[in-house]
């Protein structure tokens, strides 16, 4: 085994990869899989250097413009670093949710309450009150088929009140329902549909069908750093994207 040193910098460890394999076969594409995603991407072909092109074809490196050369060579170096900054991010993150929970466990000795609780929206601050951690739990919701019978109910409803029926409640029950889209659904809207009281037992059969409808099908916990100068000053976000880690 060789080892790449083209893309290795100050905050890079040289990749290890494989050593060249020898082809005479013009119409065999690479078929090795580098862990590593800093791999040398030069094979020997009948005795040349040569680089696979997207066909899977083998192209002498003397054939390659420099540019092309360049464009890879900056490439692999930048997805190097994308590639250890997000390993570094998801072990961040297990640390994270780890002392977090383990924190909570703590504080629930301290109250005996039972260690290992349900996960919800928390938030802790520095004891001088300049740092904040938030954790924040969101719910993934969808709607079951109780949802279109509470729009027909609700259709029925502003059919019958005509020119009784408010302007406002008509926008709201199009932007809820988002009628220049078949299928789609506002939540914020719709949920602002449940909060209007109306005196029809059909729109209460609608409310309740809405209600019906929820489904919660899982969750997902974000955790939010923020830090101030002063007591007095607004919180400024550390940005570090948990979310997709």
């Amino acid at each position: 085994m060789s080892t790449d040193t083209r893309l290795k910098s100050d905050r890079l460890v040289a990749a290890p990869m494989p050593d060249k394999a020898e082809t005479n076969d013009v119409d065999v594409k690479l078929t090795v899989e580098f862990v590593d995603i800093g791999y040398d991407p030069t094979i020997m072909h009948n005795g040349r250097e040569c680089m696979v092109d997207p066909k899977g074809r083998p192209i002498p490196v003397d054939n390659i413009s420099p540019k092309d050369k360049l464009v890879d060579q900056a490439v692999r170096k930048i997805i190097c670093y994308a590639g250890e900054l997000s390993d570094q991010i998801g072990r961040f993150k297990g640390h994270t949710f780890d002392d977090i929970g383990a924190l909570m466990d703590v504080l629930r000795e301290e109250y005996g309450a039972p260690v290992g609780g349900k996960k919800g929206n928390v938030t802790f601050t520095s004891f001088d009150g300049l740092l904040k951690v938030a954790v924040q739990v969101q719910d993934h919701i969808a709607f079951g088929p109780e949802l279109q019978i509470a729009k027909e109910l609700i259709d029925q409803c502003i059919n019958d009140w005509s020119a009784d029926a408010s302007d406002k409640i008509r926008a709201l029950v199009n932007h809820a329902f988002d009628v220049d889209r078949p299928g789609n659904v506002n939540r914020e809207a719709l949920f602002a549909l449940r909060k209007i009281e109306i005196d029809d037992d059909r729109w209460r059969k609608a409310q309740q069908a809405i209600t019906d409808s929820i489904r919660v099908e899982g969750s997902k916990s974000y955790c939010r750093f923020y830090h101030r100068a002063d007591i007095d000053a607004p919180w400024q976000a550390i940005k570090v994207d948990l979310a997709a880690a």
